[in-house]
C-alpha cells in the first residue's frame, strides 16, 4: 500500500478513503470520510462501539466485524503511534465484544473506590462510569471490568409515539378552547388602538402575505413528512416533534391568556365576541381545531397574539428538516431556511402579529429545540433530576433513547410478493 510509508496519524480524509477502498469497504467512504471527516488520527482511535452506535450506526454485522478486524490490524501495525497518542490497542478496541458487553483485563491503571469507577479515556469509547461493574480483590484493585456499552440504543417505542400524538392533539384542542376565551376578551380598538411597532409602522401591509406565510408552512410540512417517511428512526422523530410542539403550544396558551394585547391593525375586524354557553365555546374550539387555526381553511381568530403560533410551526419544521438530514444536503437546508425566514416576513407584512410576537415565538422555539436535543444527545444530563422536574415530557419520551439519532434512510415499504419472485 503506497500510503503505508506515511504516518497513519497524519493521514488525510482522502488517504483514509483510499485505505477503505483497498480493504474492500468502499461503500463506507462517503459515510466515514465525506459526512464525518474521518482522518488518520480519528481512524486509529475508532472503536467497534463507534461503528455500531450513532452517529455511524452500521447495521450489517459482517461489515462491522470485518472492519473491526482491519482496524485492529492497522492499530497493531502502528502501535508506536498509538502510544504517542496516549492510547493502546486495548483502549482503542476491546479484545472481546460479545453482544455489547466488553471485558477489560487491565488492573494497572484502573481502580475501584467503593462503588465508584473512574474510566480512563472512557469518553472516546462511548463508555460511562455509571455503566461499569467492577470485581475487586481484598487489595481494592480492579481485576476485571465489565462495561455495558449502551451507546447506539435507539428504541423506536411506537407506543410512546402514539402517546405523544395524543398529547399534541390534546394540546391543540386545549389551545383552541383558550383562543375562544381570548377572543371574548379582545380590547376595544376605540379605547385601545394598535400599539407602536417599528416594523408595522414602517412596512405597508400586504393583503395576501398571510396566505403566503401559511403556504410556506405547508411546503415545510410536506418536506418533513417526506423525510419522516424515509427516515430509519421515524418513530423517534415524530415523537420529538409532537413533544416539542405540544410543549410550546402549552406555553402559548399561558402567554395569550394572561395578557390581552390590542389588535395590531385597523384592517382586522376584531371585536369582543361571546359564544354563549360552554357548548357554544366547545363547538367554536372544534372549528378552530379541525381547521388547524389556518386562514386557508376558513378559520379567523382574534386576540391570540403573544406569541405567534404560525411562527412556532414554521420554525420547528425548519429545524427538524435541517437537523434530520445530512449536512451534505445543502439545497434542502437552504430551501428550508428560506421558507422559514420568508414565512416570518409574510406574517409581519400581513400585519397579523406584532414584531414582538414573532420574535418571542422564534426565540422560544429555537431555544427549546436546542435544549431538548442537547439533553437527548448528552447522556450525563438525560436522566438528571433537574431534567425530570423542569422537562417531564422529555424524561418520559427520551428515557430509552441513548445518544444522537443518525440520519439513516431506507424504503419503508416491503416489496410486493410478485416483485420478489421476479427479482429472485
Amino acid at each position: 500500500m503506497a500510503q503505508s510509508e506515511d504516518r497513519v496519524s497524519a493521514w488525510s480524509c482522502k488517504q483514509v478513503a483510499q485505505w477503505l477502498q483497498e480493504e474492500g469497504f468502499g461503500e463506507y467512504v462517503e459515510l466515514l470520510c465525506t459526512q464525518h471527516r474521518l482522518d488518520g488520527l480519528s481512524l486509529l482511535a475508532l472503536t467497534e462501539a463507534d461503528l455500531r452506535g450513532p452517529p455511524l450506526g452500521l447495521s450489517v454485522l459482517g461489515d462491522i466485524k470485518r472492519l473491526t478486524i482491519a482496524l485492529r490490524r492497522l492499530q497493531r501495525q502502528n502501535q508506536n503511534q498509538l502510544e504517542e497518542l496516549g492510547l493502546r490497542p486495548t483502549d482503542a478496541l476491546p479484545p472481546v465484544d460479545s453482544g455489547g458487553l466488553e471485558w477489560r483485563f487491565n488492573a494497572g491503571d484502573r481502580s475501584c473506590n467503593g462503588t465508584e469507577l473512574r474510566l480512563r479515556n472512557g469518553h472516546s469509547s462511548g463508555y460511562n462510569s455509571e455503566d461499569a461493574l467492577c470485581h475487586t480483590h481484598s487489595n481494592g484493585r480492579c481485576r476485571q471490568h465489565r462495561v455495558l456499552s449502551m451507546s447506539g440504543r435507539l428504541d423506536p417505542e411506537v407506543w410512546k409515539t402514539v402517546v405523544s400524538a395524543f398529547y399534541v392533539f390534546f394540546v391543540f384542542g386545549f389551545t383552541s378552547f383558550v383562543m375562544v376565551i381570548v377572543h371574548e376578551r379582545v380590547p376595544d380598538t376605540r379605547t385601545y388602538p394598535p400599539l407602536p411597532d417599528i416594523f408595522l409602522d414602517s412596512v405597508p401591509r400586504i393583503p395576501w402575505a398571510f396566505a403566503m406565510a401559511e403556504a410556506c408552512g405547508l411546503i415545510l410540512c410536506y418536506m418533513f413528512l417526506l423525510i419522516l417517511l424515509l427516515h430509519k428512526h421515524r418513530s423517534i422523530l415524530l415523537r420529538r416533534l409532537c413533544s416539542l410542539m405540544g410543549t410550546v403550544f402549552l406555553l402559548r396558551c399561558c402567554t395569550m391568556f394572561v395578557t390581552s394585547l390590542s389588535v395590531p391593525g385597523q384592517h382586522l375586524k376584531c371585536a369582543s365576541k361571546t359564544y354563549g354557553d360552554t357548548l357554544g365555546k366547545i363547538q367554536r374550539a372544534l372549528a378552530i381545531w379541525s381547521g388547524f387555526g389556518m386562514t386557508l381553511t376558513g378559520v379567523q381568530t382574534c386576540g391570540d397574539y403573544m406569541f405567534s403560533g404560525h411562527t412556532v410551526v414554521i420554525t420547528l419544521l425548519n429545524f427538524f428538516v435541517t437537523e434530520y438530514t445530512p449536512r451534505t444536503w445543502n439545497m434542502i437546508h437552504t430551501i428550508s431556511w428560506v421558507l422559514n425566514l420568508f414565512g416570518i416576513f409574510f406574517i409581519l407584512a400581513a400585519h397579523e402579529h406584532y414584531s414582538i410576537d414573532v420574535f418571542i415565538a422564534f426565540y422560544i422555539t429555537t431555544r427549546l429545540f436546542l435544549y431538548y436535543h442537547t439533553l437527548a444527545n448528552t447522556r450525563a444530563y438525560q436522566h438528571s433530576r433537574r431534567a425530570r422536574i423542569w422537562f417531564p415530557m422529555f424524561s418520559f419520551f427520551e428515557c430509552n433513547v441513548n445518544g444522537p439519532v443518525p440520519n439513516q434512510y431506507h424504503w419503508p415499504f416491503n416489496k410486493p410478493a410478485f416483485m420478489k419472485t421476479l427479482i429472485g
